[in-house]
Protein backbone atom coordinates (compact mmCIF):
# COMPACT_ATOMS: atom_id res chain seq x y z
CA UNK A 1 0.00 0.00 0.00
CA UNK A 2 1.35 3.74 -0.84
CA UNK A 3 1.51 5.68 2.23
CA UNK A 4 1.48 9.63 1.39
CA UNK A 5 1.99 10.49 4.60
CA UNK A 6 5.44 11.95 5.63
CA UNK A 7 7.92 9.72 4.93
CA UNK A 8 9.53 8.22 8.62
CA UNK A 9 13.23 8.20 9.38
CA UNK A 10 13.58 4.87 8.62
CA UNK A 11 11.97 5.11 4.81
CA UNK A 12 14.28 8.32 4.22
CA UNK A 13 17.22 6.07 5.16
CA UNK A 14 16.09 3.30 3.02
CA UNK A 15 16.27 6.13 0.15
CA UNK A 16 19.27 7.93 1.19
CA UNK A 17 21.48 4.17 1.38
CA UNK A 18 19.52 3.83 -2.41
CA UNK A 19 20.32 6.78 -3.83
CA UNK A 20 24.36 5.70 -2.72
CA UNK A 21 23.96 3.00 -4.41
CA UNK A 22 22.90 4.61 -7.59
CA UNK A 23 25.20 7.01 -7.23
CA UNK A 24 28.01 3.77 -7.19
CA UNK A 25 26.70 2.38 -10.00
CA UNK A 26 26.39 5.59 -12.11
CA UNK A 27 30.26 6.22 -11.26
CA UNK A 28 31.08 2.90 -12.35
CA UNK A 29 29.20 3.48 -15.54
CA UNK A 30 30.83 6.88 -16.24
CA UNK A 31 34.50 5.08 -15.66
CA UNK A 32 34.24 2.19 -17.98
CA UNK A 33 32.74 4.78 -20.73
CA UNK A 34 35.46 7.16 -20.55
CA UNK A 35 38.27 4.96 -20.36
CA UNK A 36 40.10 4.30 -23.92
CA UNK A 37 39.19 2.49 -26.40
CA UNK A 38 42.50 1.02 -26.06
CA UNK A 39 42.43 -0.05 -22.68
CA UNK A 40 39.39 -2.54 -23.70
CA UNK A 41 41.21 -3.57 -26.93
CA UNK A 42 44.47 -4.73 -24.40
CA UNK A 43 42.21 -5.93 -21.64
CA UNK A 44 39.51 -7.93 -23.95
CA UNK A 45 41.41 -8.87 -26.50
CA UNK A 46 38.77 -11.49 -27.77
CA UNK A 47 36.21 -9.42 -28.22
CA UNK A 48 35.72 -7.74 -31.66
CA UNK A 49 33.77 -5.15 -30.01
CA UNK A 50 35.74 -3.91 -27.43
CA UNK A 51 36.99 -1.07 -29.02
CA UNK A 52 33.51 0.39 -29.74
CA UNK A 53 31.23 -1.23 -26.95
CA UNK A 54 33.93 -1.20 -24.04
CA UNK A 55 33.48 -4.31 -21.70
CA UNK A 56 29.77 -4.34 -22.56
CA UNK A 57 28.54 -7.01 -25.11
CA UNK A 58 27.00 -4.95 -28.07
CA UNK A 59 23.16 -5.98 -27.31
CA UNK A 60 23.57 -4.33 -23.92
CA UNK A 61 24.91 -0.78 -25.22
CA UNK A 62 21.48 0.70 -25.47
CA UNK A 63 21.05 -0.29 -22.08
CA UNK A 64 24.18 1.34 -20.88
CA UNK A 65 23.28 4.48 -22.77
CA UNK A 66 20.02 4.65 -21.43
CA UNK A 67 20.87 3.99 -17.86
CA UNK A 68 23.78 7.04 -18.49
CA UNK A 69 20.43 8.99 -18.60
CA UNK A 70 17.99 7.27 -16.06
CA UNK A 71 19.98 6.96 -13.06
CA UNK A 72 21.07 11.05 -12.70
CA UNK A 73 17.50 11.12 -13.06
CA UNK A 74 16.25 8.23 -10.80
CA UNK A 75 19.23 9.81 -8.11
CA UNK A 76 17.44 13.05 -8.04
CA UNK A 77 14.14 11.85 -7.82
CA UNK A 78 15.21 10.13 -4.43
CA UNK A 79 16.80 12.83 -3.06
CA UNK A 80 13.85 15.42 -0.68
CA UNK A 81 16.12 18.73 -1.34
CA UNK A 82 17.17 19.84 -5.18
CA UNK A 83 20.49 21.06 -3.86
CA UNK A 84 21.12 17.40 -2.89
CA UNK A 85 19.26 16.21 -5.57
CA UNK A 86 21.90 17.74 -7.81
CA UNK A 87 24.87 17.19 -5.84
CA UNK A 88 24.44 13.49 -5.83
CA UNK A 89 23.19 13.67 -9.66
CA UNK A 90 26.48 15.06 -10.83
CA UNK A 91 28.96 13.54 -8.11
CA UNK A 92 29.46 10.53 -10.50
CA UNK A 93 30.71 13.16 -13.50
CA UNK A 94 32.68 14.77 -10.45
CA UNK A 95 34.96 12.03 -9.59
CA UNK A 96 34.73 10.08 -13.17
CA UNK A 97 36.13 13.31 -15.09
CA UNK A 98 38.69 14.17 -12.20
CA UNK A 99 39.77 10.38 -12.77
CA UNK A 100 39.87 11.05 -16.14
CA UNK A 101 41.56 14.34 -16.32
CA UNK A 102 44.46 13.20 -14.10
CA UNK A 103 45.22 10.20 -16.31
CA UNK A 104 45.51 12.64 -19.53
CA UNK A 105 47.42 15.22 -18.20
CA UNK A 106 49.96 12.61 -17.35
CA UNK A 107 49.91 11.38 -20.69
CA UNK A 108 49.35 14.96 -22.64
CA UNK A 109 50.54 17.34 -20.78
CA UNK A 110 49.08 20.08 -17.67
CA UNK A 111 47.24 22.20 -19.59
CA UNK A 112 45.09 19.76 -20.99
CA UNK A 113 42.27 20.66 -18.65
CA UNK A 114 42.14 24.45 -20.20
CA UNK A 115 41.92 23.87 -23.44
CA UNK A 116 38.64 25.58 -24.49
CA UNK A 117 37.21 22.33 -26.27
CA UNK A 118 37.56 20.09 -23.16
CA UNK A 119 36.84 22.81 -20.64
CA UNK A 120 33.40 23.29 -22.78
CA UNK A 121 32.75 18.95 -23.28
CA UNK A 122 33.47 18.72 -19.54
CA UNK A 123 31.60 21.08 -18.54
CA UNK A 124 28.67 20.32 -20.70
CA UNK A 125 28.47 16.78 -19.22
CA UNK A 126 28.45 18.18 -15.54
CA UNK A 127 25.38 20.36 -16.43
CA UNK A 128 23.83 17.40 -18.11
CA UNK A 129 23.83 15.13 -14.89
CA UNK A 130 22.84 17.88 -12.64
CA UNK A 131 19.76 18.93 -15.19
CA UNK A 132 18.74 15.19 -14.94
CA UNK A 133 18.98 15.17 -11.34
CA UNK A 134 16.99 18.28 -10.89
CA UNK A 135 14.25 17.32 -13.22
CA UNK A 136 13.98 13.74 -11.21
CA UNK A 137 13.79 16.35 -7.93
CA UNK A 138 11.08 17.82 -10.21
CA UNK A 139 9.54 14.58 -10.84
CA UNK A 140 9.15 13.70 -7.08
CA UNK A 141 7.47 16.93 -6.06
CA UNK A 142 4.89 16.16 -9.08
CA UNK A 143 4.50 12.88 -8.25
CA UNK A 144 3.94 13.59 -4.69
CA UNK A 145 1.29 16.73 -5.63
CA UNK A 146 -0.62 14.76 -8.11
CA UNK A 147 -0.78 11.59 -5.41
CA UNK A 148 -2.15 14.51 -2.51
CA UNK A 149 -4.70 16.14 -4.77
Amino acid sequence: MLRLSVPTAEQEKRWHITAICLIVIETLLLLTALAPAQLWTRLLPQSAAAALDGPYPPVLAPLVAALLYVLPTLIGFLCRAWQRALLYASLPAWFSLGLFLVAATSKIGAFYLVSPDHVTANVSILELFALLGGIGWLGRHIFKLHQSG
